[in-house]
């Protein structure tokens, strides 16, 4: 088993466009230090129904409001602030660059989280698997922690919408083909979505799901070691 760069066709270097753009690290910065309850409301945010600011923090009181029973400490309220600013700033880019910006975003708020949990040297974006006398998959894997003896893979959505056939199988497949050749590699989905929309879209497919990990918007801290 192997890992290579993903070639670099029409789409790599479009997508490369949208991953070196400032929001995008802004983005992933905040996320990996954010709690639950202001991911769910920055992916509220970015997808686009409102630009209201007023209105958001009226929708989510426990991270903006004193009048609650918890209400966030100051620190908790700058970071919501901030979250709840760049979220905005995605919102309001036309369709198609909102989506190509949240998917990179997951993407790099993916990378943010194992690199604190393994170290930068050994995630890497983008790349393909290989095996010994196996056609290589076209399409590279989002993200992937390349240690000997412990690799990982993983592809990254927005939301559970994204979880297909074709984003399954490959999964399965390396998985499988790392078992024939002896070698340990972890795979999972993660989905900036609720763990119950993903549970959900799993139960419609007819592919593989057993010994694919899926990490939903709740369970993110996971991918660091924490629970």
């Amino acid at each position: 088993m192997r890992f290579q760069d993903a070639a670099r066709d029409a789409r790599t270097v479009v997508y490369a466009g949208i991953q070196a753009d400032p929001l995008v690290a802004t983005a992933a910065e905040l996320l990996a230090a954010a709690s639950p309850a202001q991911r769910v409301m920055a992916r509220a945010v970015m997808n686009g129904e409102t630009l209201d600011l007023d209105g958001w923090r009226t929708m989510f009181p426990t991270l903006f409001s004193d009048d609650v029973a918890e209400p966030a400490t100051p620190a908790e309220r700058l970071r919501s602030e901030a979250i709840l600013a760049c979220s905005v700033q995605v919102a309001d880019r036309g369709d198609e660059i909102r989506n190509q910006l949240r998917g990179a975003i997951v993407e790099a708020l993916t990378e943010r989280i194992l690199v604190g949990r393994v170290g930068a040297e050994v995630v890497r974006r983008e790349r393909r698997i290989l095996f010994d006398g196996v056609r290589a998959e076209i399409h590279p894997y989002d993200v992937t922690v390349e240690r000997a003896g412990a690799a990982e893979a993983y592809d990254c959505k927005w939301g559970a919408r994204g979880i297909n056939a074709d984003v399954l199988n490959q999964l399965d497949d390396a998985r499988t083909h790392a078992a024939d050749e002896d070698e340990r590699l972890t795979v999972a989905l993660v989905v900036f979505d609720a763990q119950l929309s993903c549970d959900i879209r799993l139960a419609r497919q007819s592919a593989p799901t057993d010994g694919i990990g899926l990490v939903s918007i709740e369970s993110l801290d996971g991918l660091a070691g924490r629970r």
